[in-house]
């Protein structure tokens, strides 16, 4: 390289901060990862982004571990610690993508310095099954009725996420076995679930006023798919119908958990029935789990009640 050509490269200024965003999410998305974890990436990022146009910041360059640190204490005043975990994991990625896509000399990641925010602990309580019951007492014996009583079933009988349930078409269930193709897990992962007789029972009867036209499995009042938002919505109505706190489909996913954990399922059974990637979280379910089961015995002890 000439002397002449270097001096004019070094002139250029570096990309700003949503140019380099832009050029991340295509490469994301050309490395094939699921419509919705981009959105996730796209959407945490704008809002980082946002944070460092207000202190000054418009080049990765000129991020600091210390404007990260401020931007999470920021986001803390608003989100759960869950939440603020999630935009450290996409500020993470994005740093690594672009310290391993451009190679810049003299820079330090300064991610590298930042601390991933803890996370608690405890996991979180589940929807308890007397508000299930009084929600699916709402449900009446209309298309629906009974389209959310079956839609409340599938996620208790299976823990799928709400973009699972959303994601489901009519030809992912077997009606006569009970197995569910989920095709969008999360990384994209497919996976199978199943449904118990009751939840099918519930499920046919619902089918026989839906039709079987091809398409969502759960069919919006305008015939179209339901998204996150609308899961939210018609948890929201039913638990106001049925007088007991909204809940939401985690908390029905958790459900799952550890009534199956209750019900005599191992970790790894119940990792691949609910698609985690690891065993962390179904752990401390299970701890939860045991520690439920030792209050139950010292309140019930023979020898402590009795002797």
């Amino acid at each position: 390289m000439t002397k002449a050509l270097h001096d004019n490269l070094t002139l250029v200024k570096p990309s700003d901060f949503t140019q380099d965003v832009a050029a991340f999410l295509i490469a994301k998305q050309a490395q094939g990862v699921s419509p919705r974890y981009l959105d996730f990436l796209r959407d945490e990022l704008r809002f980082f982004g946002d944070f460092l146009a207000k202190v000054g910041v418009d080049t990765v360059q000129s991020i600091t571990a210390q404007a990260i640190r401020q931007y999470l204490i920021a986001l803390g005043e608003r989100r759960n610690p869950g939440g603020v975990h999630c935009a450290f994991r996409a500020i993470k990625t994005f740093l690594r993508w672009y310290e391993t896509e451009y190679q810049p000399e003299d820079w330090v990641n300064p991610i590298a310095k930042v601390k991933p925010p803890k996370l608690p602990q405890e996991a979180l309580d589940a929807v308890p099954l007397a508000d299930v019951k009084a929600m699916l007492a709402t449900c009446d014996d209309t298309v629906v009725g009974r389209r959310d009583k079956a839609m409340l079933l599938v996620l208790l009988d299976t823990g799928l996420r709400a973009s699972e349930l959303c994601g489901l078409d009519l030809a992912d269930v077997n009606l006569s076995n009970g197995s569910v193709l989920v095709r969008s897990g999360k990384g994209g992962k497919a996976r199978e679930v199943f449904l118990s007789a009751k939840t099918r029972r519930e499920l046919n009867r619902y089918l026989r006023l839906r039709g079987d036209q091809a398409g969502p499995l759960f069919l919006t009042v305008q015939g179209g798919r339901f998204n996150r938002h609308g899961i939210t919505s018609l948890l929201r109505r039913l638990a106001e119908r049925a007088g007991v706190p909204a809940p939401g489909a985690n908390d029905f996913r958790r459900a799952f958990a550890i009534l199956s954990l209750r019900g005599g399922a191992d970790l790894l059974t119940l990792q691949r029935l609910m698609g985690h990637s690891n065993l962390e979280l179904l752990r401390r379910y299970a701890k939860q789990v045991e520690d439920d089961l030792a209050k139950v015995h010292a309140q019930s002890s023979p020898v402590a009640n009795w002797l």
